[in-house]
């Protein structure tokens, strides 16, 4: 059993929206086939870890396909090897600027990035409505799955906002560790629980003993 065929059966659980169809939580390859040979990335070490973007050109303009972050027992580079095995580490001074502050942000700087520098249209209209929803949480505040799914006109739809942003492809561009659960839990998040508490600590909001977050700025 080769290296790849490893590191993709043991992502098959966490698979990325962009080779997932959220909405049916089936694997949808084929979406990034016709890609893949057209993908580039760059890695950036941060203290977190490396982070890969993951990028390709779509109408002469370079855009952001997958930001991947380093998992608990998983770092970025396996999941680019196992997901995107044909890309090449490639830069263009677009995307390696968005790298350079992606890096920043862990860091701890305070920066806010645009959606224009993300492949939205490579998520159904639904997800792109969430991550647009999730984009406008300021720093500084927090929301829940189920204000977001109320804020989308679908009151009961807490479940498919939260699988929606559980295959968010550019996590930190759109910033989903500001989205925790209606119960004040964390919830989940791609980097990991502690990632998304340190961010959302650096970001001023806070926490009790019991990692519960005591914050009343909720968005939405």
């Amino acid at each position: 059993m080769n290296h790849g065929y490893k590191l993709r059966r043991k992502l098959r659980g966490i698979i990325p929206s962009a080779v997932r169809d959220c909405s049916t939580n089936k694997f949808q390859y084929t979406s990034f086939l016709k890609f893949e040979f057209h993908n580039k990335k760059i890695i950036k070490q941060t203290p977190f870890g490396s982070v890969c973007v993951i990028w390709s050109v779509s109408n002469k303009t370079p855009l952001i396909v997958h930001v991947l972050l380093p998992r608990p027992g998983l770092s970025a580079e396996d999941q680019a090897f196992a997901l995107f095995p044909d890309s090449r580490e490639y830069s263009c001074a677009e995307i390696d600027a968005i790298a350079v502050s992606i890096k920043a942000y862990l860091e701890g700087e305070n920066i806010k990035f645009s959606l224009k520098s993300i492949d939205l249209p490579l998520c159904s209209a639904f997800q792109q409505s969430v991550l647009r929803a999730t984009y406008s949480i300021p720093r500084g505040s927090v929301s829940t799955y189920q204000r977001i799914a109320v804020s989308l006109d679908i009151p009961k739809g807490a479940r498919a906002v939260g699988n929606a942003l559980a295959n968010n492809p550019f996590p930190l561009i759109v910033p989903c560790h500001r989205v925790i659960s209606s119960n004040r839990h964390i919830g989940g998040y791609g980097g990991g629980i502690e990632m998304k508490q340190v961010l959302l600590e650096r970001e001023g909001i806070g926490f009790d003993h019991t990692g519960l977050v005591i914050d009343n700025r909720f968005h939405f």
